[in-house]
C-alpha cells in the first residue's frame, strides 16, 4: 500500500487522507450537500509543520542563534521547497486537481503535502505527523548542509544590487481572490528606474515578493551574460 510506505504507519481513516488531495478546483459534495477539498487541512497541516519544523531545527543547532533558525525555517516550509517534495516523494501523482497553473506558479503541491500532514495529525496524533515529518521527509529527502548553504532571500539580494548601483527599486503588490476563494492570492512586480522588470504569484504578499525579485534576479543574470548595460558602467539601465 502506497499510504503505509509513505507514512511508515498503517492509517486508521482513509477518508480523510483522500480528502487530503482534493484541491479546491476538484470539490466534491458530501450526504448533506457541503463542499469538501483539502483547504481545512492545509490550514492545520501548516500550523503543525511549522511547530515540528521550529523544534527539530532548534534541537539539530543548539549554537545556533533566534535570526538562523528563522530563516532555516523559512526556507524548510516555504512553497517552493514543498511542492518539490511532493515531486521527489512522488505525492504529486495523487492530487486531484483541474486547475491550469503550470508547476512553478502554483502552490497546490505544497499545499497538498500540508493536508497530508493534517490529515496525519487528525486521523493519528501530533506524535505520528512529528515522526512522519522529521523520519519521511527531512531524513530522507532534505540535506541541511545544502540548505544552509543557500540565500534564499532573493528580495534582500535584489535590494543589495539596486543600492550598489544606486538604482530605483520598487515593489508592487495587489490581491486578488480567484474562483471567489477565500484564501486571497497576490501578484507583485518589481520595478527598476521605472520600468517592470520581473513579476512574481504567490499565497502571501511577501511570498509573491519573494516570487517577483526571483524573477528580476534572474533578468538581470540574463542582461549580465548578454554584456548589457545593467551590469555596464554603474549599472545602467539599458
Amino acid at each position: 500500500m502506497f499510504l503505509k510506505d509513505l507514512l511508515g504507519f498503517f492509517p486508521k481513516n482513509l477518508k480523510i487522507y483522500d480528502i487530503a488531495f482534493i484541491h479546491k478546483s476538484a470539490s466534491v459534495t458530501d450526504s448533506q450537500g457541503n463542499y469538501v477539498n483539502n483547504e481545512r487541512l492545509e490550514y492545520l497541516g501548516d500550523a503543525v509543520l511549522g511547530a515540528v519544523i521550529a523544534d527539530f531545527l532548534y534541537n539539530r543547532f543548539p549554537q545556533e542563534d533566534e535570526g538562523f533558525l528563522t530563516k532555516m525555517r523559512s526556507k524548510l516550509v516555504n512553497r517552493e521547497f514543498l511542492t518539490k517534495l511532493t515531486f521527489d516523494m512522488g505525492i504529486n501523482v495523487f492530487i486531484d486537481s483541474n486547475t491550469k497553473n503550470t508547476l512553478d506558479k502554483s502552490h497546490i503541491y505544497g499545499d497538498a503535502l500540508e493536508a497530508l500532514i493534517g490529515a496525519i495529525y487528525l486521523d493519528r496524533d501530533y506524535k505520528a505527523a512529528k515522526y512522519f515529518i522529521t523520519k519521511k521527509i527531512l531524513s530522507q529527502y532534505v540535506n541541511l548542509n545544502k540548505i544552509e548553504q543557500v540565500d534564499s532571500n532573493f528580495k534582500s539580494k535584489l535590494i543589495e544590487w539596486s543600492q550598489k548601483y544606486k538604482k530605483q527599486l520598487k515593489f508592487e503588490t495587489i490581491e486578488e481572490s480567484p474562483d471567489d476563494s477565500k484564501y486571497p492570492s497576490f501578484i507583485a512586480t518589481v520595478e527598476i528606474e521605472g520600468k517592470i522588470v520581473g513579476k512574481g504569484v504567490g499565497p502571501s504578499k511577501k511570498e509573491a515578493q519573494q516570487n517577483a525579485a526571483r524573477e528580476t534576479l534572474k533578468a538581470l543574470d540574463k542582461a549580465l551574460k548578454k554584456d548589457s548595460p545593467w551590469y555596464g558602467k554603474g549599472g545602467e539601465v539599458g
